[in-house]
């Protein structure tokens, strides 16, 4: 009998799988497509290769405005699949040596939970004291809404070879915005269609104001607060229709309303493991109510992001191997949208936190008064959001170009609960973007520099 078997070879699969071989533990790892699952293959990283490809494109039109000769000419599509699925296959080449050079049994096959401590694969079955779950999630679409032809999911659109005239996008979440940030600077005609008052309505609502601006300033159509009741394709174009009667019609639709558990007929229910529409339940040690099975990634209610299931598989190999690692905060969880301009977020927001902690303190701080913002031509803000009552920064958001590659330092504020005034003394390098964190915290520490107080 093994130490762990582990159903699903994506990010928290895989990753429980290599941390449990440090540890010492015995394992199988189990994955029916490809290992490294959604976020390798047709999420995170694909993605992500269409977004660079989007920055060249607009690189290429802008060079004129500060000198450089260069015009935009079109899009190859075939070129920029081949770089995408170049960037993919170095991966996951990366990842098969690294779970090889480990003490994992790597199986290839569908697996079925058969009981509490077994899972079945081609008729074969591997024991474990341990099982993890973690078999991730699939494209969701709307109940009547066939995915087919020009209607489609993120699956379909990241293999498309050729770039439509005009898109409709359903969902004005992550997902929605980014596509609609790559086939903008693609020269598509995009529309958003946001059932929800605002685009991305799970951030702050001073972001989502901010990047509705940045999208009516690029051209990005949207329409926000309105219901979808149906669709209908020909041969040349799809038709939706939404509650209100109005109709809008495009070269295709893509179906970007969120990812549904992939846990169906998988043998879970038949355990005893509750389920919640899907979602395995777990504890705070992610642990389900099955003892010794337990649930990793998205499948498990929450935040379902790549870095979230890396994370949750680290701690359950931890949890098994009797370290007792520190809970995971899911607010403490970095959030990541990689559209133009990108959206970077921790903790609470503003709303948020007033509802739990009452009274709290809000700063904004314009990246206009950024000089490396100035140099790339961004617009946006960084906003600290902090506790009145004893100072502790609850929730950072922040909007404009490359701001992701801020959010570490939001990360440890936030996760080591700093205040303005621990971080306000810390020298921040001028000129990069990072310097505005130091400018924001430094303004709300009492002492703005390159800020109006």
């Amino acid at each position: 009998m093994h130490d762990i078997v582990i159903l699903g070879g994506g990010s928290g699969g895989y990753a429980c799988a290599l941390r449990a071989s440090q540890l010492g533990l015995s394992i199988v790892l189990i994955e029916q497509d490809k290992l490294g699952g959604t976020c390798l293959h047709r999420g995170c990283i694909p993605t992500k290769a269409l977004l660079h490809a989007a920055e060249v494109a607009d690189t290429a039109r802008e060079g004129e405005h500060i000198g450089v000769h260069s015009t935009f000419n079109g899009i190859d599509m075939t070129k920029v699949n081949e770089y995408k699925d170049g960037v993919i296959g170095r991966l996951y080449k990366g990842l098969q040596g690294l779970v090889k050079s480990r003490d994992i049994t790597y199986v290839e096959g569908s697996g079925k939970l058969v009981a509490p401590n077994a899972v079945e694969v081609n008729g074969q079955r591997y024991e474990g004291k341990n099982i993890v779950l973690a078999t991730g999630s699939f494209a969701r679409s709307i109940p009547g809404l066939e995915i087919s032809g020009r209607i489609m999911t993120s699956d379909q659109a990241l293999l498309m070879d050729y770039v439509p005239a005009s898109a409709i996008i359903l969902g004005g979440g992550v997902i929605g915005v980014e596509f609609a940030s790559v086939w903008k600077s693609f020269g598509v005609d995009v529309t958003i269609i946001e059932g929800l008052p605002t685009l991305v309505p799970a951030e702050d609502a001073a972001v989502s104001k901010a990047m509705e601006r940045a999208y009516r300033k690029r051209g990005i159509n949207f329409k926000t607060g309105v219901r979808f009741q149906s669709a209908s394709q020909d041969d040349k174009s799809v038709t939706i229709t939404l509650e209100s009667g109005e109709t809008v019609s495009a070269d295709l639709l893509l179906v970007a309303v969120g990812r549904g558990p992939r846990t169906e007929n998988l043998g879970y229910e038949d355990q005893g493991i509750s389920m919640d529409r899907g979602f395995v339940l777990a504890n705070d040690r992610l642990a389900t109510n099955v003892p010794g099975v337990f649930a990793v990634g998205d499948i498990v209610p929450g935040l379902q992001l790549a870095h979230r299931g890396f994370q949750q598989g680290i701690f359950v190999a931890e949890e098994i191997a009797g370290l007792a690692p520190a809970t995971i905060d899911e607010l403490g969880i970095p959030r990541v949208t990689y559209s133009e301009p990108e959206i970077a977020s921790i903790g609470l927001t503003e709303a948020q936190a007033k509802e739990k902690y009452g009274e709290v303190d809000a700063y904004e701080y314009n990246l206009g008064g950024n000089g490396k913002s100035q140099i790339l031509g961004t617009t946006g803000f960084i906003k600290l959001v902090r506790k009145k009552s004893d100072g502790i920064v609850v929730g950072v958001h922040m909007i404009g170009a490359r701001v992701g590659e801020l959010i570490g330092e939001a990360q440890l504020v936030y996760n080591w609960e700093g205040t303005a005034e621990d971080v306000a003394p810390l020298v921040h390098a001028h000129p990069t973007q990072n310097e505005a964190m130091g400018e924001a915290f430094m303004a709300l520490a009492g002492k703005p520099l390159h800020a109006h107080a």
